[in-house]
């Protein structure tokens, strides 16, 4: 702790926003800052103490009116700005971390902040873990002890606070009534006007002193670690030379706490024997990582020619290149990635592998163990604060290493990066759309590499199209390649897909979900012992609930939305909930508006596709995998494996079930219903769809036995279902590429999508309107709207958009976003989406 008892507590002018800086000078005696505190984007200036050294990049400690926060040391100045007089300039309190941002790190970081319009302090909240930019206050508490009595004189009188002005009277009943003797500066000024006065006279009095408390930050997780040093001697008891020789056979140390169960001892044994130094007790650092299984090593597998021509590609890259790596579903991309990998850690170099969502993460880490062992790290937001900061801490080492993390892993501070991977790259979980940055890790990625002059590699089996048109389109000698793996391992055939028309099913009869194709296969799988999918497009069971007397249909209270039916379990109360802010409630026994009993589930999700399953295939056992069953640390993993050990025929589950899994004993894949993924307002709709689709059939046959696919649809003669049936991305993109470049849409034009919202429904669209008028008057740009959003009221905000058109090639004069941002009332929020994936 920082402790003073002659701090200035005047109210003194903080920081003034910089303008201009000069330099030249030999010696720096200022530093400019960027301050986290919400609201606060500019550079602040600050005096620097003659005891600190500090270079830009350090995270500071700093007095920011009556509080500490933290700050990032972003320039040294030779003189402060000159309308700005030293004596009010404050003092940097301390430094918190030193040397925090390299220069390539740090100006990624600055592209990110331009490119995506974001105040540079959020990038950073973004990229670094939770709580390093903590807070430290400062408090005020009484003297106590003999130093007190010492030296105060006034304690030494019958009634101290008689010699005391109203307000510092006030303060010192405050703090003798509170048993510790100690409040935060700001609760005092809460407490008592004019309270830096009254603290100022109980400074000077030697009443109290002002120290700092620091900021909370995430700390090293310590354990104690017990470490034998004497020999046995005759001064011990049996019990006691019982825990010296379990010591001794485990090698002279052992944690405290597991020693202790061991020997069912307890602390205060080894309390004396420390006393008689024969052992050392102290505090040493644990590392909290994620914990994997323990694992069988792996070794490099024999590849085929595709797959050696890629490595030896990639392989043969110097410095930066874009590499995009088509592989179909099964092709071995994943054996690609780790040959590729293995030799950059012999070379002492890091390599950095993003992945859509953390239900992938499990099955490729294993791979990823099996093969380079602890040199494999996972970095995503799903860890605890303290695996994350031990993470990234163990990333500063400067040791070779394999980091596997999701989007926020772009951010991983490697050093001596080698190679950066994007696994199924065209996934749009890979960007971010609120809170800002709106980022995309594929574009970061990007940029990273080659700041760092690494290779970028996008692996996808179906390829996003911004990113076929930039690697199709680039001219030879641009630093960029395109890789096919165009077969499956061994040869193996990608499986037939069947496209069955439920329109003609429901001519036939048959009212089930499952078509008679469907049916028959879910049949053969249980007398061949064999294991399935089956893909729902939703989670859940009913997507809503109505009454068939008047059609009324029970919607959210806070959202613009129909609540969907959730079954938890039997008997026990059937509850409706709404998906955007999980709005709950029992399910009515009577129509809200008629008061009919007659009320009826509509549409299908995964819980009602279960208990269907469970009714017609009672000897088929089941696994749901979903966002409803996978809420709890490390249930990926737990699904997955009791589905590898075949625990169950059938894994049931939504998009989730689409994103990499690699299941070779899986021959089925069913897709329940693929309309709901077609018939969106999105121009990304075929896209979205075409990709869940393909990769959802590319989970079958992946084994010995070859797949099988059955698509139900009720448009059977879409082009995208075509494009399915015959695993064709080549006519799809075509197809798809004509109809963007017709309508200016990516990837041959660019969107930025403002988004509104607010409490009050009148002032956000009057907001929205006043907007779009005022960004009419610009000609190099197109804009659509202002329009609700299709979902225009969600958790009781009201939402409206404006979508602005331009091509790519020539970036036209953006409007001024801070002017922008001003045209909104503290009661609208805006969001500034760049290159959206999702415009609904």
């Amino acid at each position: 702790m920082y402790i003073s008892n002659d701090v200035n507590l005047s109210p003194l002018v903080v920081a003034q926003a910089s303008e201009s800086y000069q330099s030249g000078a030999t010696l720096n005696r200022w530093v400019e800052v960027l301050v986290d505190c919400p609201g606060s984007t500019g550079l602040f200036i600050y005096r620097l103490p003659a005891q600190l050294e500090i270079k830009p990049g350090d995270i500071l400690s700093v007095p920011f009116g009556a509080q500490q926060l933290g700050a990032i040391a972003i320039r040294l100045l030779a003189k402060p700005n000159v309308d700005l007089p030293p004596e009010k300039i404050r003092e940097v309190e301390d430094i918190v971390s030193v040397g925090f941002f390299p220069s390539a790190y740090w100006e990624l970081l600055n592209r990110v902040a331009a490119y995506y319009y974001t105040p540079l302090i959020q990038v950073i909240r973004v990229a670094l873990p939770p709580g390093l930019l903590g807070r430290s206050q400062r408090r005020i508490r009484i003297i106590k002890g003999r130093e007190a009595e010492g030296s105060n004189y006034l304690l030494a009188s019958v009634n101290p606070s008689a010699f005391l002005t109203p307000t510092a009277r006030q303060i010192w009943e405050l703090l003798q009534a509170q048993p510790a003797g100690d409040y935060s500066f700001v609760y005092l000024q809460q407490k008592v006007k004019s309270a830096y006065r009254g603290i100022r006279e109980l400074l000077r009095f030697g009443l109290v002193e002002s120290y700092l408390e620091p900021p909370r930050l995430t700390r090293p997780k310590l354990q104690k670690a017990v470490t034998l040093i004497g020999t046995i001697d005759h001064d011990l008891t049996t019990r006691q030379r019982e825990i010296l020789e379990v010591l001794r056979r485990r090698s002279g140390e052992l944690w405290q706490n597991e020693l202790l169960q061991i020997c069912n001892a307890s602390s205060s044994i080894l309390k004396t024997l420390a006393q008689k130094g024969y052992i050392v007790i102290e505090e040493r650092e644990v590392l909290r990582t994620e914990q994997g299984p323990a694992l069988v090593g792996d070794g490099a597998k024999s590849l085929t020619a595709a797959q050696t021509s890629a490595l030896e590609t990639i392989q043969t890259l110097d410095g930066f290149a874009q590499v995009l790596l088509h592989g179909v579903t099964g092709s071995g991309k994943t054996e690609v990635y780790l040959q590729a990998i293995a030799p950059l850690l012999n070379q002492g170099k890091s390599a950095l592998v993003l992945v859509p969502e953390i239900g992938l993460t499990p099955q490729l880490t294993d791979r990823f163990r099996a093969r380079f062992g602890n040199k494999v790290s996972v970095y995503h937001s799903a860890l605890s604060d303290g695996e994350r900061y031990d993470t990234w801490r163990q990333m500063l080492t400067g040791e070779p290493q394999v980091v596997i993390g999701t989007r926020s892993a772009v951010f991983a501070p490697l050093p001596n990066l080698g190679l950066i991977i994007l696994d199924e790259e065209h996934d749009s979980s890979f960007k971010q759309d609120s809170p800002i940055p709106t980022y995309h890790a594929r574009t970061v990625a990007q940029w990273r590499a080659e700041l760092e002059n690494c290779p970028l590699v996008l692996g996808s089996a179906t390829p996003s199209l911004e990113s076929w048109v930039s690697i199709k389109s680039k001219e030879e000698g641009a630093r960029s390649y395109y890789l096919s793996l165009p077969e499956r391992i061994n040869s193996r055939p990608l499986p037939p897909v069947e496209i069955v028309d439920m329109r003609q099913e429901l001519q036939q009869g048959n009212r089930s979900i499952f078509s008679r194709s469907l049916q028959e296969a879910l049949q053969q799988l249980q007398e061949r012992k064999q294991q399935g999918i089956l893909f729902i497009h939703r989670r859940g069971h009913s997507t809503f609930v109505s009454c068939r007397s008047c059609g009324y249909v029970l919607e959210c209270p806070h959202c613009d939305v129909s609540l969907a039916y959730h079954h938890t379990e039997e008997k026990a109360p059937e509850l409706l909930r709404c998906h955007y802010c999980n709005y709950t409630r029992s399910h009515p026994k009577f129509c809200p508006d008629c008061s009919s009993p007659y009320l009826k589930f509509f549409g299908s999700g995964t819980q009602r596709v279960a208990q269907e399953l469970a009714r017609q295939f009672p000897e088929l056992r089941l696994i749901r995998f979903d966002s409803d069953t996978t809420r709890n640390k490390g249930s990926h993993r737990t699904l997955l494996t009791q589905f590898a050990n075949g625990e169950a025929h059938l894994l049931v589950g939504t998009q989730m079930l689409t994103k990499g899994l690699d299941l070779p004993q899986v021959t089925l894949v069913g897709v329940v219903a693929a309309d709901g993924l077609l018939h969106l307002s999105d121009y990304r709709a075929s896209e979205r769809a075409f990709q869940t689709l393909t990769q959802v059939a590319g989970r079958a046959g992946r084994g010995d036995d070859p797949g099988r696919v059955i698509v139900q649809t009720y448009t059977s003669e879409h082009q995208v279902i075509e494009a399915v049936r015959s695993h064709d991305y080549q006519s799809f993109s075509q197809t798809e590429l004509e109809q963007r470049q017709a309508l200016n849409y990516p990837p041959y034009g660019r969107l930025i999508l403002l988004r509104l919202s607010s409490l009050d429904p009148i002032q956000v669209q009057n907001t929205a309107q006043i907007i779009a008028t005022a960004l009419s008057t610009q000609e190099e740009f197109e804009i659509l709207g202002p329009a609700p959003a299709s979902i225009l009221r969600v958790a009781n905000r009201y939402r409206w958009q404006i979508l602005i058109k331009f091509a790519p090639d020539a970036l036209p004069q953006l409007p001024d976003w801070e002017e922008v941002r001003s045209l909104c009332p503290p009661s609208v929020s805006l969001t500034i989406d760049v290159d959206p994936l999702n415009i609904m």
